[in-house]
């Protein structure tokens, strides 16, 4: 049931939402990681699964998280 207040997302939002979380959950060391591993066009762990396109969402997802704590 979708209630009213639900914003709709497409499968690939949704997909790139979990990895960004999931990668998140491995602290902040693990994640400038991921970053520079994304940065060179590789895939990280979890991310096997996602297109060039869906990665480079994840690698901006990430760099906006990282942004707060890298100020």
């Amino acid at each position: 049931m979708q209630h009213a207040y639900s914003i709709p997302h497409s499968s690939d939002d949704v997909r790139v939402e979990r990895v960004v979380e999931s990668l998140c959950a491995t602290g902040c060391d693990a994640v400038r990681a991921a970053i520079a591993t994304l940065e060179a066009d590789l895939s990280v762990a979890g991310t096997e699964h996602l297109d060039r396109g869906e990665r480079r969402q994840v690698l901006n997802e990430l760099r906006a998280i990282m942004a707060v704590y890298d100020r």
